[in-house]
């Protein structure tokens, strides 16, 4: 099993917001192939207790099942559909 350990620095990503930003370090960015425009896919779970987040690479098919399930959830909620 490959298991290697890096570290990212959370910064704001705009003012006024609670979302944080991270550099993928160099690393992970050879290790999963990204280039400028992939995209992540983030899986939240609890592990044995633990909030572990696994992030993949989303493959160029996946994305648009990605963004159909979220555009199909964001229509569900809104209360002037």
């Amino acid at each position: 099993m490959f298991n290697l350990s890096l570290t990212s620095k959370l910064t704001v990503a705009r003012t006024g917001t609670t979302s944080l930003r991270a550099t993928v370090p160099e690393g992970i960015v050879a290790f999963l192939e990204l280039k400028e425009g992939n995209k992540l896919n983030w899986k939240m779970e609890i592990i044995d207790g633990e909030r572990v987040v696994i992030v993949r690479k989303v493959k160029s098919n996946d994305a648009i099942g990605i963004a159909l399930k979220y555009m199909k959830s964001q229509k569900e909620n809104d209360p002037n559909e």
